[in-house]
């Protein structure tokens, strides 16, 4: 993968990361659970497809009550997924391809069941009470505050013995830490420095916009009919248990950690924020604070040429100038953006596809996203994630988290024929093996683009720009020979600036046709053009 165009200090620009849900990625030993050696057995795929790194969902030591985000031991992996010796060897085999390896960090909370938390509420006056946020109950015996978690009830609950309540933004059994505390900052210096020792490549941050709250715990407004439909779900806004300008001062501590190391590592934050404008600040102005952050708003929006291009261009106008864009479809939290873009229509689907690997910064994908994989339907019986089987039918995460569907056979290549998957399987006629031999197959058409955004300077550092287009296409220039068209619309469309060679189309049979002039694009159909 020709690298020569990129600077080797941000070394993530241009390239395209992979996350792997590590418990259902590759089952190594037929437990019908993922493993960390089973996801050495698959970077020979990764690395025919071209990515650059894999980012590891949790695996540190967890009681799995939120599969992961309840960390029990920030040292060591959970037995479930292997052990430090398999990261050890999977950090290796991943170089050797080419490749590195993110770890997931944790920072907002830990499980109840961590040492730390274990000490913290034995007493008022251990040492570590102020490792997390305790406060006295309000005047009527009730929560400190009015603060929700976000999944569902108070953010608070009373520790009887102690007689004081304990924050948790999630589930009970996630205890928030306090960030005011120079122990915890200094502590997770540590972690940091331990894991980057270790090889690791960088970190993707846990909800990083919410690490640190109002020190006062001062209430949250109430919501309106103005505020956004997860506001008035909630009842408030979060502004003073979520997106804190205090935040920005562990953002920048990280940052020098991850600089001072050759090459840099990365971060990258899951700031979670409803408003696109709020996405920026998390950069740094003089980018010095986190190196990527998740674009949520755009993932959430609707799939509509207008739309889009307005959301992409607002991004690029307001990204600072050391900032790089990210762009993602799917992830473990949100529907795959085969179901939630395209509604299930391959064709659609292609055209997300051709967008994701095409727009200026860094792609990261979510595991089966190159076949195309769409939301599994789990039935409430068997719903292991809390979210789900809280709110059924209306949320809930297992229907993006089932296995990876590798071929067409009982285990679908996941685990042990006769073994039973921690979930259930989607459907297996979507599977890597099919695709791979099909000129035609989703999963042909993502390698070939991430192959032509390697070889491209273009589509890996080149500049984005809008181009006009006919209604319902979204259009845009990569550097000085590039193009993108995407007809999202339900009619033809003809472009009449058209002119070039088509690099990749989503209709294959067009892939180095000569355009002359004008081209016309069918309902749900992209190309990449080139002229030069």
């Amino acid at each position: 993968m020709p690298d020569d165009f990129r600077d080797p200090n941000q070394w993530w620009v241009g390239q395209v990361l992979y996350q792997v849900y590590p418990r259902s990625y590759m089952d190594s030993d037929g437990d019908g659970v993922g493993d960390l050696r089973g996801v050495i057995e698959r970077l020979e795929h990764l690395e025919w497809l071209g990515v650059r790194a894999v980012w590891l969902s949790p695996i540190t030591v967890s009681p799995n009550a939120d599969f992961g985000y309840d960390v029990g031991d920030y040292y060591d992996i959970d037995p479930s997924l292997g052990t430090l010796a398999d990261l050890d060897a999977l950090v290796a085999a991943a170089d050797q391809r080419g490749m590195g390896v993110i770890m997931d960090l944790v920072p907002n909370h830990t499980s109840i069941e961590h040492p730390w938390f274990e000490a913290s509420r034995s007493s008022r006056d251990n040492p570590k009470r102020d490792w997390y946020v305790w406060a006295d109950p309000a005047a009527d015996g009730g929560p400190p505050n009015n603060w929700v978690s976000l999944f569902g009830g108070s953010a608070w609950t009373l520790d009887e013995p102690t007689g004081q309540y304990y924050l948790h933004n999630f589930l009970d059994m996630q205890p928030d830490l306090n960030w005011w505390n120079e122990a915890v900052r200094d502590q997770f210096d540590r972690i940091l420095r331990y894991w980057f020792d270790a090889g690791v490549s960088g970190f993707r941050i846990d909800v990083a916009h919410m690490v640190i709250k109002d020190r006062e715990l001062r209430d949250n407004p109430l919501a309106t009919d103005t505020d956004s439909f997860m506001e008035q779900f909630r009842g408030q806004r979060q502004e003073f248990n979520s997106n804190r300008p205090e935040v920005h001062e562990i953002h920048r501590r990280w940052r020098e950690v991850a600089e001072s190391y050759d090459p840099p590592k990365v971060l990258i934050g899951e700031t979670f924020v409803e408003r696109l404008e709020d996405l920026f600040p998390f950069f740094g102005d003089g980018g010095d604070e986190l190196h990527l952050d998740f674009n949520i708003p755009f993932a959430h929006a609707p799939f509509d040429a207008a739309t889009l291009a307005d959301m992409i261009g607002r991004t690029e106008v307001a990204m600072p100038a050391l900032g790089t864009p990210v762009w993602t479809g799917s992830n473990h939290d949100i529907s795959r953006f085969p179901t939630r873009w395209a509604g299930g229509d391959p064709a659609r689907a292609r055209c997300a596809l051709m967008m994701l690997l095409t727009l200026r910064g860094t792609t990261v994908l979510y595991q089966g996203d190159e076949i195309g994989m769409v939301d599994t339907d789990v039935p409430r019986e068997e719903l292991l994630d809390p979210v789900g089987i809280r709110f059924h039918p209306h949320a809930g995460r297992d229907a993006v988290r089932t296995p990876m569907q590798w071929e067409n056979t009982p285990g679908g290549g996941f685990t042990a024929a006769e073994a039973t998957p921690w979930l259930r399987f989607g459907d297996l006629d979507c599977n890597v093996t099919d695709q791979r031999d099909d000129p035609d197959s989703f999963l042909t058409l993502t390698r070939d683009l991430i192959a032509l955004r390697h070889s491209t300077p273009d589509l890996a550092t080149g500049a984005w720009s809008a181009l006009a287009g006919p209604e319902g296409v979204l259009a845009y220039r990569r550097g000085d020979t590039t193009r993108v068209y995407l007809n999202l619309g339900a009619t033809e469309a003809r472009v009449e600036d058209g002119a070039g060679t088509i690099a990749v189309g989503t209709n294959r049979a067009r892939d180095d046709e000569t355009v002359f002039g004008s081209l016309t694009l069918a309902p749900a159909e992209g190309v990449v053009l080139t002229t030069g």
